[in-house]
């Protein structure tokens, strides 16, 4: 288990924060909804000037300190990949 790797991560590896804000506020948009929706959160570096003291930063990043939290992120993405609602843990 502990040489397990986020799997995740490798598909948002090639997008900007602002490019996967984009698509998440596309993907929320209801059809004929004609105002503008835009997906605004802070980002890492932010948060991370913003709390100095606590870099529990995994569920932005992927960077899940305990391989149990990396196997659920795993399971997360596979349920969504095949379309089921189960839980990942």
């Amino acid at each position: 288990m502990e040489e397990q790797q986020n799997a995740a991560k490798a598909v948002y590896a090639p997008f900007t924060a602002e490019e996967i804000s984009e698509r998440i506020a596309q993907m929320l948009t209801p059809t004929g909804v004609k105002a503008e929706v835009k997906v605004i959160y802070q980002t890492i570096e932010d948060l991370h000037a913003s709390c100095p003291e606590n870099l529990g930063d995994w569920y932005f990043t992927g960077n899940y300190p305990t391989p149990g939290g990396t196997r659920v992120a795993n399971r997360a993405f596979v349920n969504y990949m095949e379309g089921s609602n189960a839980r990942a843990y």
